[in-house]
């Protein structure tokens, strides 16, 4: 954790923590203009106590007063090209009372921390287009690719 003179707390979820990813997930929908997807169907506290355990998903909250008001999700990939890994940013927001803040940037400099002792070699986001604040952001970080996007549907899949 960080001094709060350095800006709110940066606090990795574990399995204790499904109220504070139930509130993450409640800022997700309002940040993304998307309530139905991180709220419509909300996953049983097992199955969040399960996911929190897993050391590969990374989940990080800041919090002010005790209330979420940014995170990110990540998730660690294995390599088979190298012995190697890197970990993707899934999700990030913060409240938009929040931003401009640096909350975002303590995020992504804990998930480095984190990346580091889990020996990673890369930390990768994707960003949409038109999504400035994003963009700056990760410009601020990292070097930008362009790449395409694909979503590919699942047979079976409801």
């Amino acid at each position: 954790m960080q001094s709060m003179k350095d800006g709110p707390p940066i606090v990795r979820l574990t399995s204790n923590d499904i109220g504070y990813l139930r509130a993450l997930n409640t800022l997700f929908g309002r940040a993304f203009e998307d309530p139905e997807t991180y709220g419509a169907r909300p996953p049983s506290d097992a199955y969040l106590g399960q996911l929190l355990s897993k050391k590969h998903i990374i989940a990080l909250v800041a919090l002010v007063n005790g209330t979420v008001v940014g995170g990110l999700v990540a998730y660690e990939l294995e390599k088979f090209e190298q012995e190697r890994r890197e970990i993707y940013i899934y999700d990030l927001a913060v409240a938009g009372a929040h931003r401009r803040q640096g909350i975002a940037l303590a995020l992504i400099h804990r998930l480095q921390d984190i990346a580091g002792l889990r020996e990673a070699w890369v930390i990768y986001v994707q960003a949409d287009h038109g999504d400035a604040a994003a963009i700056a952001l990760y410009e601020k970080m990292g070097v930008r690719e362009e790449v395409m996007h694909f979503d590919i549907a699942v047979h079976g899949a409801p």
